[in-house]
């Protein structure tokens, strides 16, 4: 009855929340194009004129850490990512097709991982890469984000599951299919929102990392892209328009990342909420 009363309220209250969350967005990009000068006397004014010098000496500097922190990124968001769609697709489908006791005892188990914060293993973790050689390394890095981000994984493949056709798995073992081709050919690509929505919040997540790869990577062997903005943070300490031009390269790559995947993401999490 209110609402019917009221019906500027709801677009009111919307635009109010857009706009608290567009400030820190707005600050961000206007500061990107200002010289250092213009951004300390007023951080919120638009840019007068308009300048690519920050970005293309953050570009060029030979001193610049952004390349050679995006190069680590890329390697280790990359191959975490793909480790992990493959292994949580397979685990989440057996899970899902299997309703014995001890399956559902593992789904609790692995629900249980997604409320331990990462900062209170880490030490428990850099102890066992010590123990196999894997501290300092990209590897033991890779190793890391597959352990910790799996049951996320398992869990929105095998609730997407929840809404695929046993049929279509008996119909290709009639065929003569194995199971292996079964997963493949047949349930595989039938789960690609759950797998964009999966790649879209692993990779995010990997990406904007910065405790685990500064304590397990070590800034020795290198920096991903977060480090690497840390890092850099002294080297523009006087340069605001060059630290505002880094952290806007820092995002960038995976916004594209979101865009090209964003078709597929809500039904990926949406997908099995109403089934089963």
């Amino acid at each position: 009855m209110s609402g019917s009363r009221l019906p500027w309220v709801r677009p009111l209250v919307a635009l109010v929340i857009g706009a608290v969350f567009f400030i820190p967005l707005y600050i961000a990009l206007i500061n990107v194009f200002k010289a250092s000068g213009q951004v300390a006397r007023d951080t919120m004014s638009l840019p007068d004129p308009p300048t690519l010098d920050n970005l293309t000496r953050v570009l060029t500097d030979p001193g610049s850490l952004f390349w050679p922190s995006l190069r680590t990124s890329v390697v280790v968001t990359s191959l975490s990512i793909v480790i992990l769609t493959l292994l949580s697709a397979m685990l989440g489908h057996y899970l899902a097709r299997h309703t014995r006791w001890w399956s559902r005892a593992v789904m609790v188990l692995l629900l249980c991982g997604l409320m331990i914060p990462p900062q209170v293993i880490l030490i428990p973790v850099t102890q066992v890469l010590k123990s196999l050689g894997l501290m300092s390394t990209l590897q033991g890095l890779i190793l890391f984000n597959v352990g910790y981000y799996v049951p996320f994984g398992v869990f929105v493949f095998s609730g997407f599951m929840k809404g695929i056709p046993r049929e279509l798995e008996e119909a290709a073992a009639i065929d003569g299919a194995t199971r292996w081709q079964t997963f493949w050919r047949v349930v595989f690509p039938l789960l690609r929102p759950a797998t964009a929505s999966v790649l879209i919040f692993l990779g995010v997540w990997i990406w904007n990392d910065f405790l685990n790869p500064l304590i397990i990577y070590g800034p020795r062997e290198g920096t991903t892209i977060m480090t690497g903005v840390y890092k850099s943070l002294g080297q523009y300490a006087a340069d605001f328009g060059g630290m505002f031009a880094l952290m806007f390269l820092a995002t960038l790559p995976i916004l594209v990342f979101y865009l090209l995947l964003q078709k597929q993401f809500v039904k990926g999490l949406t997908g099995g909420a109403t089934k089963g």
